[in-house]
């Protein structure tokens, strides 16, 4: 009996011991594979992302550059399109960043990135739709394009990727956003139904082929075999969408101050300078030299498509060379919402594109059905200065392919009352405005008036200049 007894105690205890070391192995506490110090794994040098579950406490260089290659394999929750069901949609306004993309800089003295921007549907990352995008992007020459944009290719179509090309990653994100958008947007609140005239769309890109490309690959999940002769994509010159409104000096005199904000914080980094030093001695070049070809850049490359960052013949850039560079880019994008230069550059660089927004909500309002769905395609340094502007400063650095979303909603109940929601990445930001934010607290609707919205463009942007126009806060001087 005592024997029995021992053994069954022997094989509980056992039985637990095997439950908590699997318990620890799922929380990543134990290490299932030996890891080196540059967070390589032993077994293999070409695996450098690690596998990320959940959001760290605090602020991680890696998790947050996970988030920013926004890895199309990752399934995400969208808030767009939620709205007490008497309300009607009646206009969205979507401003995207382009995909993935191949570095717009070399890191001297190595090897470029070895990534193919041929699209070959049974290559991941890919989509149901790749191969039939393909194909209709080869029937494009009805489609009116603005400026020099029908002499750029509809698609990415190099074996190895020119500098600042739209990868096969960077086409999927848009395939993936264009059909997320269709599914709300189209097959929910029927905003265009099946015979949608060209007036009612609005499509605005920069003069590079990795927007234009990212238009068309949202388009075209959003509206399946469009027709080319409906399509008129207007070319935008500016990457801040300032069109006509361009002069203004007091923008520039902001963004010069930002910048000197940016290089004093730079040179007080020591950790920083250390690893410059040190990645430019592998590579065998000047540490000034290293440090103007933004090898952040390039590292973001090797690390989103999982290849191996570049070696020499002295030895390998790794891990934490790209944790030390990234997390000081983490660090200056939290000083930049502290000393608000660069929220005064955004407000002025930004006010065009807003007021052409405004304005359009508004005549939409007024019952005219043109341009009900808009789509601008633009830049991390587009988004990011109008999600400044707007006040949502929690909103992390654009990654590849996001999204900004303007929601314009009719309320049933009272037809002449209109709302707006705004969207980042599928997250509801409406109530982080700086113009929304305490209206929040005493209503009971989830969405902002759109007059709001109509005084913080027109008004309120010149009272923080002591302005009363867009021209006099150009061009007027602080005090």
């Amino acid at each position: 009996m005592l024997f029995r007894n021992r053994f069954l105690f022997l094989l509980a205890l056992a039985a637990l011991l095997a439950f908590l070391s699997l318990s620890l192995q799922f929380l990543h506490l134990i290490p299932v594979n030996s890891v080196r110090e540059d967070g390589l794994s032993t077994k293999s040098r070409k695996r450098i992302m690690p596998e990320l579950l959940t959001e760290p406490p605090a602020i991680d260089p890696v998790y947050e550059a996970h988030v920013y290659c926004n890895i199309p394999t990752i399934v995400e929750r969208s808030m767009e399109g939620h709205a007490p069901h008497y309300f009607k949609l009646v206009s969205v306004q979507v401003l995207i960043r382009h995909g993935d993309r191949y570095p717009l800089y070399a890191i001297p003295k190595t090897k470029r990135p070895d990534i193919d921007c041929m699209l070959q549907p049974n290559r991941k990352p890919s989509h149901p739709q790749l191969e039939a995008f393909i194909k209709h992007m080869s029937k494009g020459s009805a489609a009116q394009m603005g400026g020099s944009l029908s002499s750029l290719p509809r698609y990415p179509s190099h074996s190895l990727c020119e500098m600042g090309e739209l990868t096969q990653t960077g086409v999927v994100q848009h395939l993936k956003n264009g059909q997320l958008l269709r599914d709300i947007y189209i097959n929910k609140h029927k905003l265009l139904l099946s015979d949608w005239t060209a007036k009612q769309l609005y499509l605005e890109t920069t003069g590079k082929s990795r927007t234009l490309q990212s238009a068309l690959a949202l388009l075209y999940t959003f509206l399946p075999d469009f027709d080319w002769k409906k399509i008129n994509i207007r070319h935008q010159w500016s990457t801040i969408f300032c069109s006509g409104s361009c002069n203004c000096p007091m923008r520039n005199h902001y963004l010069e101050e930002e910048q000197r904000r940016q290089y004093s914080l730079r040179v007080k980094n020591n950790d920083l300078e250390n690893i410059y030093v040190d990645m430019a001695k592998i590579v065998g070049i000047p540490t000034r030299q290293l440090r103007a070809s933004n090898p952040i850049d390039s590292l973001l490359c090797y690390f989103c498509h999982n290849v191996s960052f570049p070696c020499t013949k002295t030895g390998c850039i790794d891990m934490e060379h790209f944790k030390v560079i990234k997390r000081h880019q983490l660090e200056d994008e939290r000083e930049r919402q502290e000393k608000k230069l660069y929220f005064l550059y955004a407000l002025l660089a930004t006010h065009p594109l807003l007021n052409q927004t405004v304005n359009r909500l508004q005549r939409i309002v007024e019952g005219k059905k043109e341009e009900v769905f808009v789509l601008y395609s633009a830049h991390d340094v587009t988004l990011s200065p109008v999600l400044s502007a707007l006040g949502i400063t929690d909103a992390r650095f654009p990654r590849f392919a996001a999204r900004l979303v303007f929601e314009l909603w009719q309320d049933g109940k009272r037809p002449k009352d209109h709302f707006i929601r705004i969207l980042y990445n599928g997250a509801d930001v409406t109530f982080q405005t700086s113009f929304c934010r305490d209206y929040y607290k005493r209503s009971t609707k989830p969405m902002c008036p759109l007059e709001k919205f109509v005084n913080f463009v027109k008004r309120d942007v010149f009272l923080i200049f002591n302005s009363s126009s867009y021209y006099d806060a150009c061009h007027r001087r602080p005090l």
